[in-house]
């Protein structure tokens, strides 16, 4: 394992899979807040919502597709859905395809984010095993390391303040690894995951990977974010039928609460010929 790491691992059921990795070598690819005005953004996804469950349903077969014994019906694959649910915002359509990622069919989306959380489980050189010998999860830093190493994104940038998530989402969608509780996984008529004010109290299922597509709200006083009025939105990997059509919410102060178990990485293009 590469030295000055910082590992936190989670038991990873197969609607979960994501694991805390911290290299200290990326607090150099900060973007710090200047003081720069922050405003609502949105960016949308050109896939349809994946689902790394059910796979059966979707037509995939992973004894036969990836050489597996069994055919599973979920995988622990959320970074790889999250990171091709942003990578289909930052590239255009015919980018996508030149890349292997058909953003008409959500068949081979989800294939292609299964490619993406393998070729992940081998950069995370923290762990020994890799999938698909072993569904184990994987990281967002490894997931942003295979984005890099396909030539899709020239880098990755991180946040470690509410006050430079929010400044990374002027510019593009970025990647939340979060641990999730249980009652994130019922969240309210509007989607918000933390409706219930006692989620820290629900047990701890796993960690998981969702892409941030949303400043949908900020709330400023004198200039300050006020975190509980500040509102996430995210594209999760569970279908559309879960939350909001396939989105969840939170609010900056449950980020805040979980900042110690949390990692955000924005994988960018800045330096990229189309």
């Amino acid at each position: 394992m590469p030295d000055n790491l910082t590992v936190r691992t989670y038991d990873a059921p197969t609607h979960l899979g994501r694991h805390l990795v911290l290299d200290p070598r990326s607090l150099a690819y900060r973007r710090p807040y200047d003081g720069q005005p922050l405003r609502a953004t949105e960016w949308e996804p050109r896939i349809p919502v994946l689902d790394q469950q059910n796979l059966i349903a979707q037509g995939i077969y992973t004894s036969r597709d990836y050489g597996l014994d069994d055919d599973v019906d979920a995988l622990s694959s959320c970074t790889g859905n999250a990171a091709t649910a942003l990578l289909s915002i930052l590239l255009t359509k015919e980018q996508a395809a030149g890349a292997g990622l058909n953003t008409d069919d959500a068949t081979a989306a989800e294939h292609y984010a299964i490619g993406l959380y393998a070729d992940a489980t081998e950069r995370d050189q923290w762990q020994d095993a890799q999938w698909p010998s072993q569904d184990v999860g994987s990281s967002g830093l490894g997931v942003a390391k295979v984005l890099r190493d396909r030539g899709l994104i020239d880098q990755y940038g991180h946040a470690t303040t509410a006050e430079e998530l929010c400044t990374l989402l002027q510019s593009g969608p970025v990647l939340l690894g979060m641990p999730w509780f249980s009652s994130f996984s019922e969240p309210n008529a509007s989607g918000f995951v933390d409706a219930d004010p006692n989620w820290s109290s629900s047990p701890l299922e796993g960690g998981h990977e969702v892409c941030v597509t949303a400043l949908e709200t900020v709330a400023l006083q004198d200039g300050a974010l006020i975190p509980d009025q500040t509102v996430l939105r995210f594209v999760n990997s569970w279908s559309s039928s879960w939350a909001d059509n396939g989105s969840g919410r939170l609010t900056l102060t449950t980020y805040l609460a979980l900042l110690d178990q949390i990692d955000i990485c924005q994988p960018r293009r800045d330096g990229v010929t189309p």
